[in-house]
């Protein structure tokens, strides 16, 4: 007898997903919040790391792009200082610098990505990152007999 496997898909809430966009410039704050918004997502901004550190102790995100270079933190130095709460959150470096040398990559960053960035690029790296968190975050247990 064959019993049933639900995916983790299935079994999660169906609410939109949440994405925390930090960065200093005002027009990737809009589009990148344009962008997300039309795929579903429900969207929140922050200039600066202190901004988003304190929304991110009170909401709980899907999703954080944060800007590598913040007026007052790097954004590598921002995600070492999230709370505990946000390890499921998937963390996204923007940088408009050189790419990142694979070296000095922070373990706890899911994904750097080169500015500019085209929006399907920006949408596939999330969409991916996210289903990653929910294979990882979803315990499966087998039935009992």
């Amino acid at each position: 007898m064959c019993a049933n496997i639900v995916s983790p898909i299935a079994t999660s809430k169906q609410k939109n997903p949440t994405a925390l966009i930090v960065d200093d410039d005002k027009t990737i704050l809009r589009t990148f919040s344009l962008i997300l918004k039309r795929k579903g997502y429900a969207t929140d901004t922050a200039e600066t790391g202190k901004e988003a550190l304190n929304k991110i102790n009170f909401n709980n995100y899907d999703v954080a792009l944060i800007d590598m270079r913040l007026p007052d933190i790097q954004g590598t130095d921002l995600i070492t200082q999230l709370p505990q709460k946000s390890t499921k959150m998937v963390k996204i470096i923007l940088t408009g610098l050189m790419p990142i040398d694979s070296n000095h990559q922070d373990p706890q960053v899911d994904a750097y990505l080169l500015k500019p960035i085209k929006p399907d690029d920006l949408l596939i790296i999330i969409e991916t990152n996210l289903q990653k968190h929910r294979l990882k975050n979803t315990a499966f247990t087998s039935p009992q007999p």
